[in-house]
C-alpha cells in the first residue's frame, strides 16, 4: 500500500519518537536509492518501511524479506517478492504478545489479530488438560496461542467444582486437605511436563486455598523454571486484605520457592495502590528475584459477578458500589436490587474501579508490560480484546505522551518474550525483527493509528493498524482480515 510522500516536517511527533528527530514524515524518500536491488524473490516483501525492533533498538529505514515464515532479509535497498508491501511513513515492528487472553471461541483471535497481536496466551486462568487445549485451536486460529496449567481448573477438578470457567462451588472457598494439596501438584506437574507454558493462579478467585497451598504450587513452578502468573488475592489500598498485602504473599513465595513470578493486570488489582505495587517489584528486582508485571490502558476491569471477588464488603474494598457496576451484554449500571438478581443468575459485568491516575502509571512504567486480560462471549466484553495495543500506540504515545514508541513497542513485544523464553526456547524467535526470525510482523501508521473499541461496542477493530502477518503469511491486508488465513501455530515448552 503506497503513501504519498509530505514534504513537510511533522514536528508535533518528534517528542513522542514516532518520527526521527529532524527527519521528514517519509524520510525514505528524501534519501538516495540504492542502484543494485536484491535480486532474490521472497515469498512476501515490506518496502519503505522504518523498521523499529526493540531488542536491538534499530530504527531505521529498511526493507524485510520473508521466505518460509521466517524473516530471511533485512536490506537497505528494496525487495523483490511474490507479493510486495509498499509502506512508506509506516512503522514496521515485531507483532504483539499478549500473555494474558481467554479464549472462548476463535472470534476473539480475529479480534485481537485487528489490534496487532500475532501470540495471544492464556497464563491466568489456564488449563487443567493442555493437551485439549492445544488440540482445540490447532489450525483453527490466525494468530499464534499458547496456555498456562492453571491453578484454579486444577483445584477446580480436584474438588469436583462444577464451574466451567471459574469456580462455583468448593473451589473458591473450601481449605484443600494434604491430599487434595499433593493431587493438585501432581497435575501441575503433569500439564508442565504436557510442555505447559507457566503455571496460572487466580487467588481473588480461590480464596479457601492457604498460604501454604500457594508455596506448594510455586515449589512445582520452580522445579520446571516455569513462571507462576498471578491474580493477586486482594486488591486497592484499603487494610486488611489489600494489594501490597497481596502482592507481599506471592512476592514471598518466589523468594522461598526460586520460581518466576508474574503479577498480572496490576493496573486493575492495584488500583489506588499502583505506585506503591510497582515499588514493592523494583524491590523484590534489585534483591534478586524476578518479578515482572502487566497492565492494559484502560479505568475498568471484567470479571463475573457470581465469583468470590464479590463476597460481603467489596464496596469497602474496592472503593466503588453499584452504580460503577455496568452489563456487558445491556450496558446496564446496576442498583442494589439488580445486583442481587445478576448475582444470583450470574454473568460478566465490567466494573469501573482503577482511578485514571493509576492507570496511567501502571503504562508508564519501565517495568510493565502490555497485556488485554481479553474475553469475547457472543460479541460483547470489554474494549480492551480489541483495542489496548493500538490504545497506547494512538493515545499514551501519540497523543499524550506518555511513552516514546520504542518503550511502547518493547512493552508489547520484547518483554513478553522473554518473560517466557527461558521455558519455553520458541520465543527467542518471537518478539524480535532480525533475519531468521519468526515472520510475525505488524506495519501500522503512527500518525492515525487509534483504537475505536468501546464499552457499547467492544469489538469495533482500530485505525491505522494496516498489516499483520503470521509466521510468514497475512491475516491482516489493509485493516481487513484475510479470509481464510490460519497460520496461528500452538506454542510449548519441551514436552518431557
Amino acid at each position: 500500500m503506497a503513501i504519498p510522500c509530505s514534504s513537510q516536517p511533522e514536528q508535533g511527533y518528534i517528542k513522542s519518537g514516532l518520527i526521527p528527530k529532524g527527519t521528514h514524515r517519509f524520510p525514505y524518500a528524501q534519501t538516495k536509492q540504492v542502484k543494485e536491488h536484491n535480486m532474490t524473490n521472497y515469498d512476501i516483501t515490506i518496502n519503505q518501511a522504518r523498521v523499529m525492533d526493540p531488542e536491538s533498538r534499530l530504527d531505521q529505514l529498511k526493507n524485510v524479506g520473508i521466505s518460509q515464515g521466517k524473516i530471511a532479509m533485512i536490506s537497505d535497498s528494496p525487495l523483490n517478492g511474490e507479493q510486495v508491501i509498499d509502506a512508506p511513513g509506516q512503522i514496521l515492528c515485531p507483532g504483539f504478545i499478549d500473555l494474558h487472553c481467554h479464549p472462548q471461541d476463535t472470534q476473539i483471535f480475529e479480534v485481537q489479530a485487528l489490534d496487532g497481536v500475532t501470540t495471544t496466551l492464556e497464563l491466568e486462568v489456564g488449563t487443567s488438560d493442555i493437551e485439549h487445549f492445544y488440540s482445540k485451536w490447532e489450525n483453527q486460529s490466525p494468530i499464534n496461542f499458547g496456555a498456562s496449567i492453571g491453578h484454579i481448573p486444577v483445584r477446580m477438578k480436584v474438588m469436583k467444582d462444577p464451574g466451567v470457567f471459574l469456580p462455583s462451588g468448593d473451589a473458591g472457598r473450601k481449605l484443600a486437605s494434604n491430599p487434595e494439596i499433593a493431587e493438585m501438584q501432581h497435575l501441575i506437574r503433569k500439564g508442565l511436563e504436557k510442555g505447559a507454558l507457566a503455571v496460572g493462579f487466580g487467588l481473588d478467585y480461590t480464596r479457601g486455598a492457604s498460604r501454604w497451598e500457594v508455596i506448594q504450587m510455586f515449589k512445582v513452578a520452580a522445579e520446571y523454571n516455569a513462571s507462576c502468573h498471578v491474580h493477586l488475592r486482594g486488591k486497592g489500598h484499603l487494610e486488611p486484605s489489600n494489594a501490597i498485602e497481596a502482592l507481599e504473599e506471592v512476592i514471598a513465595a518466589a523468594a522461598i520457592t526460586g520460581a518466576p513470578l508474574h503479577v498480572v493486570h496490576l493496573n486493575s488489582t492495584g488500583m489506588r495502590a499502583v505506585p506503591q505495587l510497582l515499588e514493592m517489584i523494583a524491590g523484590a528486582n534489585r534483591s534478586g528475584l524476578d518479578v515482572t508485571t502487566e497492565c492494559y490502558p484502560y479505568t475498568a476491569g471484567m470479571t463475573k459477578i457470581e465469583s468470590a471477588l464479590f463476597d460481603d464488603g467489596w464496596q469497602e474494598n474496592y472503593g466503588i458500589d453499584y452504580e460503577q457496576l455496568m452489563r456487558p451484554d445491556t450496558g446496564e449500571y446496576l442498583t442494589a436490587k439488580t445486583f442481587s438478581e445478576y448475582r444470583e443468575s450470574g454473568g460478566w459485568i465490567i466494573t469501573f474501579s482503577t482511578p485514571e491516575e493509576s492507570m496511567k502509571a501502571a503504562v508508564k512504567s519501565p517495568l510493565t508490560m502490555i497485556a488485554t486480560d481479553s474475553i469475547i462471549e457472543d460479541g460483547k466484553g470489554h474494549p480492551r480484546t480489541a483495542g489496548s495495543y493500538t490504545k497506547v500506540l494512538g493515545e499514551h504515545v501519540r497523543e499524550n505522551g506518555d511513552l516514546d514508541l520504542m518503550s511502547a513497542l518493547s512493552k508489547m513485544t520484547i518483554m513478553p518474550a522473554q518473560r517466557l523464553q527461558g521455558r519455553a526456547p520458541a520465543f527467542l524467535n518471537k518478539g524480535r525483527i532480525k533475519q531468521g526470525a519468526d515472520a510475525d510482523i505488524v506495519v501500522f501508521d503512527p500518525l492515525t493509528v487509534k483504537d475505536q473499541s468501546t464499552y457499547t461496542d467492544p469489538i469495533k477493530p482500530p485505525i491505522g493498524l494496516n498489516h499483520v502477518i503470521v509466521n510468514g503469511v497475512p491475516v491482516v491486508s489493509n485493516s481487513k482480515l484475510e479470509e481464510g488465513a490460519l497460520p496461528g501455530k500452538g506454542i510449548r515448552a519441551k514436552i518431557r
